[in-house]
């Protein structure tokens, strides 16, 4: 039976591929689970420092296996919708607040739950036929996965509205433009290797505080300048305590280069 996710080590970068090409990644609950699961473990694995995300094939991921979800609809269930709360929302919460860098090697059409995936990693790197489309609307659904919370800090609340409500697909470019795409290259086939060359580039550098970094600006985008202060109070002290913290110092004051440990 095919892996719904793979997992690949290079180094201290894991890549993850959503592997069901023949259905263009559609999140059945099977590749829900082992994303959930492995996310979990990827939290506290001190021999992963970043995580690059992909799609297997042609496309990054279309969301919701709709297949699946009508047979759960039609099965007459009391909460047709509980993947949400069994899935999405846990693996949502592990990718934002995954202590490391996640770069979304994005190819092809990121639709629905797909794109909401994409919109949490820390960089996004796209080619000329990446494409996003926030889907929910055109089956009569809301957002989710995070997309309420990820879609206005990207684009701002005007355009996450015209986003989520009107569901017209955003085609590289624009999404470029809009701040979907951190980087857009000219070949499809640089996709990956792009993100993964990106994705090695952080994991050599300090990644307690790239952890840092991230919780700070998950409350600094929407909290008051005082909560803002207290996390980076937090976090400088987290960070000032680290060796990769003293010995970049003394490298910076000796003119010579760094090598960080994430330690």
């Amino acid at each position: 039976m095919t892996e719904p996710l793979l997992i690949d080590r290079t180094d201290a970068v894991v890549t993850l591929t959503l592997n069901r090409p023949s259905a263009m990644n559609a999140l059945d609950v099977a590749l829900k689970e082992a994303l959930r699961e492995t996310l979990t473990a990827l939290e506290s694995d001190r021999s992963c420092r970043a995580v690059v995300l992909t799609g297997a094939g042609n496309a990054f991921s279309a969301g919701q296996d709709l297949r699946e979800h009508v047979a759960t609809l039609e099965g007459g269930g009391p909460d047709p919708l509980g993947t949400v709360r069994a899935h999405y929302n846990p693996i949502a919460a592990r990718l934002a607040n995954l202590p490391k860098p996640v770069v979304a090697a994005v190819r092809g059409m990121a639709a629905g739950a797909g794109a909401s995936l994409a919109f949490l990693a820390d960089f996004r790197i796209g080619g000329p036929r990446t494409s996003f489309l926030m889907a929910f609307a055109k089956v009569g659904l809301a957002a989710d996965t995070g997309a309420s919370w990820s879609l206005p800090r990207l684009v701002g609340h005007a355009k996450a509205v015209e986003l989520l409500m009107l569901a017209e697909p955003v085609p590289a470019p624009e999404a470029h433009r809009l701040g979907l795409l951190t980087r857009l290259v000219d070949d499809d086939e640089l996709v990956l290797p792009t993100a993964q060359e990106l994705a090695a580039r952080l994991a050599a550098g300090p990644t307690v505080a790239y952890g840092a970094i991230k919780r700070q600006l998950s409350v600094g985008d929407a909290g008051t300048l005082s909560e803002a202060l207290a996390a980076e109070a937090q976090a400088q002290s987290i960070c000032g305590a680290t060796s990769d913290h003293r010995t970049a110092t003394a490298a910076f004051v000796n003119k010579e280069k760094p090598v960080f440990e994430g330690r």
